[in-house]
């Protein structure tokens, strides 16, 4: 879902420079960009689909899974040779998808990660990450250079490749004047994630607010039910909001207790919110960033399985929050050197 919310800045930029787009996705995440843009045309374009276990394991999982990620991409690399024939397709523009790239036209690649973080084999990941992304005309990575970058290592420990450019944080929000905005939720969780952890994460959040006495409301993903709607005491209960709804209501809300996934992050940080965050188990980037976030002071985080929410928003005071991010131009940049 991360990966999909970040692609709505470049297609709103896209759209406003007067390009004919064109979505390809599947699942959930294809329903959150027919929401935002129900008037384009939408492809179906299966995912690598990857059943995360409940124990944690996700490193172990995602290494016994590399005989189907590596048939997803070829399966999607000989469809998006189908999809270039029947649409007269110009520039690709592809999000973490490592097949979607093809020699006779523009393809550009959409990472926060040039490492990947692993508990062993760090470097032989690096390389074949960067097999594939030297496949891509170009690597635009969502973070800026120098010291206020919100990546750490996944995009800075490493040399910059050749085609790489920072394009700045990108977010389906807009930073505004927040004096004016009174906050109706003392706090605001947002569920997201792989199943089951993503059930997991919900159970365990629902638990806690239910059983204090704060004014609280809980977003689960569920873009496929997105009219749903419950109220249990004092918590408020949707399955979904659109990019509107979700930015005033987080602007509404004294914190936010999300996964610390990295357009999360970048989301919140253009908004310049408090977060707790709770990294999915197993998940090796979300648990390096949310300690790396814990070590700037700027956001706390603890285990899921550990979870005390009264003790969470207590360490939280101890942390100065995110400070709004300022926009950059690079990203347009991008754009139109793609019309030149």
């Amino acid at each position: 879902m991360g990966h999909a919310t970040r692609c709505v800045p470049i297609v709103r930029l896209l759209l406003s420079k007067g390009a004919e787009v064109i979505i390809a996705a599947d699942g959930r995440p294809s329903e959150l960009l027919k929401q935002e843009f129900p008037s384009l045309e939408f492809i179906r374009l299966k995912g690598y689909v990857i059943n995360y276990p409940e124990n944690g394991s996700m490193i172990w999982k995602m290494f016994l899974s590399i005989p189907k990620i590596m048939r997803g991409i070829n399966k999607e690399h000989k469809a998006l040779k189908q999809i270039i024939k029947e649409k007269s397709i110009d520039v690709v523009i592809s999000d973490n998808r490592f097949g979607l790239w093809n020699k006779n036209i523009k393809s550009i690649f959409i990472t926060h990660q040039l490492m990947i973080k692993a508990p062993f084999a760090e470097k032989l990941l690096h390389k074949i990450n960067k097999y594939y992304i030297n496949k891509y005309d170009e690597c635009w990575m969502p973070d800026v250079e120098g010291e206020n970058n919100l990546s750490g290592d996944l995009a800075h420990k490493y040399p910059l490749l050749v085609n790489a450019f920072f394009v700045g944080t990108l977010s389906r929000f807009k930073n505004q004047n927040r004096d004016d905005v009174k906050a109706t939720y003392d706090v605001m969780a947002i569920i997201s994630g792989p199943e089951p952890q993503r059930s997991i994460f919900e159970e365990v959040i629902l638990k806690q607010l239910t059983q204090s006495n704060l004014k609280a409301l809980v977003v689960c993903g569920k873009t496929e039910e997105k009219n749903k709607r419950e109220i249990k005491g004092n918590v408020k209960i949707l399955n979904h909001l659109n990019a509107t709804e979700m930015q005033d209501a987080i602007l509404k809300s004294e914190i936010i207790i999300a996964r610390s996934g990295y357009s999360t992050i970048m989301d919140l940080g253009a908004l310049g919110k408090k977060a707790i965050f709770i990294p999915t188990l197993g998940q090796t980037e979300q648990e390096y960033l949310a300690v790396t976030l814990m070590q700037k002071k700027i956001a706390f985080s603890q285990r899921q399985s550990e979870f005390n929410l009264q003790e969470a928003l207590i360490e939280s005071e101890n942390y100065k929050g995110f400070e709004p991010l300022t926009t950059n131009n690079e990203l347009e940049k991008r754009i139109d050197s793609l019309f030149k």
